[in-house]
């Protein structure tokens, strides 16, 4: 693979769309590049669960014809040509529609869902169905009778959860950008583990259609991206509303895209190098939160060290977030372990609800801190990813235990509806990534995305391209 291969591979999807639109690079041959990569590096990494060769080849041939045939392009999609992941949590029609549950690998998807069609709408060519945990459960990407998913920059390590699929895709160069969900961190954990921009988008802002919502609005689909510029682009074309959502909000008066271009006045930010009441954090995750912080000062912020506690959100996030193992309607025998336990421990509809019940009241507190500060910084797993099978022989109790602790500052923002991005902000002597969120307002990606692209113009991470996979 030539060196101008592997730049490509590595290049921002935003460019690549460029690329094809000045007519530099054709579709078709983009999308042969990415198969290429697949081939050589997913049964590695185990990334994608199903790889749509033939019909991503003959979309792109059909694009290349497209792109030679026309004199004016100004009226093409944005992303048109683009080669993209999708989580196999979301529907593709004719591809296989998995969950992460191996005894569905014969399961054919027979309509695209509302972020298909939008994905499709907006030009990009699918790959194919990137790795979850079993049901989207879990912060690793470990899922019986499927690879596990890694960690490009180090292998031992898992690429997180549960899409982790997705981030250790476009972080190895299997595909430029790509579709996650989040529930309770599942984009944020892996663009994390995998040095890349992930965004939590608000509650509402992305449909869940053409079905419908299982778990109370605690889960939301949104991007994963080499660049702020990527995950804001491919928001734009992610959000809306789709008739019959239970929740919507209003579409912003710029683009999220165009808000990576805006300065911002200064803000009122807030950080916290834990979140109450888990004190436990990891020593240089909490180092890189302060980092963060001095930084955000630099740019001329205020900046001060405040955060709410979440004791309050623990159990009925509990409740809920395993409810979603019953819903799923699913036998036990084809389920792992762990997803059993969940199963047969879910409550009562009345005890459900009252978790609900308990999740709004708490989120009403969680979101008046915010009438003080306009963000809040904080880790997003507590301690750096853990190495692959790490958990596999401890009881279920006990690895609940672990994920909770690991992934707590992540729920409470879905619980809340808040949006929240995920930044790569530093790197271990394991050479693997450190994260840190900023969660914003009620409906605000808009200020995220701007302070986001402040701090990514003085880190450059984006830049940096693992060894494992640049060769």
């Amino acid at each position: 693979m030539s060196s101008i291969d592997i730049d490509l591979a590595f290049t921002p999807a935003l460019e690549l769309a460029k690329l094809i639109l000045n007519r530099q690079i054709t579709p078709l041959d983009l999308t042969k590049l990415f198969l290429e990569r697949i081939e050589k590096y997913n049964p590695k990494l185990g990334s994608f669960f199903f790889i749509a060769k033939s019909d991503a080849l003959r979309d792109a041939e059909i694009k290349t014809k497209k792109l030679s045939s026309i004199s004016k392009l100004d009226y093409l999609p944005p992303f048109f040509g683009v080669p993209i992941g999708i989580k196999d949590l979301n529907s593709v029609a004719n591809m296989p529609l998995t969950y992460g549950v191996a005894a569905l690998e014969n399961n054919i998807a027979t309509y695209d869902d509302e972020v298909t069609k939008r994905l499709k709408h907006a030009g990009f060519v699918i790959l194919g169905k990137t790795a979850t945990s079993q049901l989207g459960s879990f912060p690793y990407t470990e899922p019986p009778g499927f690879l596990p998913s890694r960690n490009p920059w180090n292998l031992d390590y898992t690429s997180g959860g549960s899409s982790g699929g997705s981030a250790a895709a476009v972080a190895s160069g299997m595909c430029p950008i790509a579709q996650g969900s989040d529930g309770g961190g599942s984009i944020r954990g892996p663009a994390s583990c995998c040095g890349l921009v992930g965004i939590k988008p608000s509650r509402g802002r992305v449909s869940n259609a053409p079905v419908g919502d299982y778990q109370s609005g605690i889960s939301s689909n949104g991007p994963i991206a080499r660049t702020v510029s990527d995950a804001a682009a491919l928001l734009d074309v992610m959000s809306g509303y789709t008739k019959g959502d239970p929740y919507w909000l209003p579409t912003p008066e710029t683009s999220f895209l165009e808000a990576t271009k805006q300065t911002t006045e200064p803000l009122v930010i807030a950080f916290s190098d834990h979140i109450p009441p888990f004190p436990e954090t990891e020593l240089i995750i909490k180092r890189t939160v302060r980092e963060t912080a001095l930084l955000l000062e630099s740019l001329g912020h205020h900046v001060e060290e405040k955060c709410p506690s979440v004791e309050a959100l623990i159990d009925p996030f509990k409740i809920i977030w395993q409810s979603g193992v019953e819903a799923a309607g699913l036998p036990s025998n084809i389920l792992s372990p762990l997803n059993i336990w969940l199963q047969q421990h879910t409550v009562t509809a009345g005890k459900y609800l009252q978790a609900v019940h308990e999740i709004q009241v708490f989120s009403r507190k969680l979101v008046s801190f915010f009438d003080t500060f306009d963000i809040l910084v904080l880790p997003i797993y507590l301690h750096q990813p853990i190495k692959i099978g790490e958990w596999s022989a401890l009881p279920p109790e006990k690895t609940l235990n672990k994920i909770i602790n690991w992934i707590s500052p992540c729920p409470a923002f879905n619980a809340s509806g808040l949006p929240a991005i995920s930044l790569p902000m530093g790197y271990d002597n394991k050479g693997l990534p450190i994260g840190v969120q900023l969660i914003g307002k009620p409906a605000d990606e808009i200020t995220l995305i701007r302070v986001a692209a402040q701090l990514e113009k003085i880190n450059n991470y984006q830049l940096l391209v693992p060894k494992s996979v640049n060769r």
